[in-house]
């Protein structure tokens, strides 16, 4: 693999990885927060104004940022049952055609998110519940994430194709 390619593919995974590990983290904010609100609703009859709203507006990062590393080690759903009964060749062409479709998917998904993440920053959109946060930092993370998908997914075509040890691998 061609030294360049091989730094894009590292460095990209790489901020994927990073990016998976700190939405992790982010449970360990959901689930006192969701466990606050079930105790101060449910034994001392006094729900919070913010404590669901903000379960549910981490758990979008949450799960939007895992993927594009998740996407690196496979995890996603797959038929891996035809793919093992392919040859090298063809199941890198199978897979080669999985990445493309999921860059299409991106690049549509990055061109109807990012006008709105950018207009609910401009406007300053809140939730108008009680608590009334702003919505624009979670509205980042859907263009963040497809954009972050995507380059993985040219990561992982571009492994498919240049990296010699794949082809024992299969």
């Amino acid at each position: 693999m061609p030294k360049l390619i091989h730094m894009y593919c590292k460095a990209i995974t790489a901020v994927n990885k990073a990016l998976f590990i700190a939405a992790a983290a982010l449970m360990a904010i959901i689930v006192p927060v969701m466990m606050y609100e079930v105790i101060s609703r449910y034994v001392f009859h006094a729900p919070t104004v913010w404590g669901m709203e903000l379960a549910v507006l981490l758990f979008g990062p949450y799960f939007l940022l895992g993927g594009p590393y998740l996407l690196h080690l496979g995890g996603h759903v797959s038929l891996d049952l035809f793919r093992r009964r392919m040859g090298p060749r063809s199941g890198r062409i199978i897979d080669t055609f999985n990445q493309l479709v999921i860059l299409i998917f991106c690049s549509i998904l990055l061109y109807y998110s990012t006008p709105l993440a950018l207009q609910a920053m401009a406007y300053r959109e809140t939730s108008f519940s009680a608590w009334n946060p702003p919505l624009w930092p979670y509205k980042f993370a859907v263009p963040v994430a497809v954009l972050l998908l995507g380059l993985q997914s040219i990561a992982e075509i571009l492994r498919l194709w240049m990296d010699k040890s794949q082809e024992t691998a299969a």
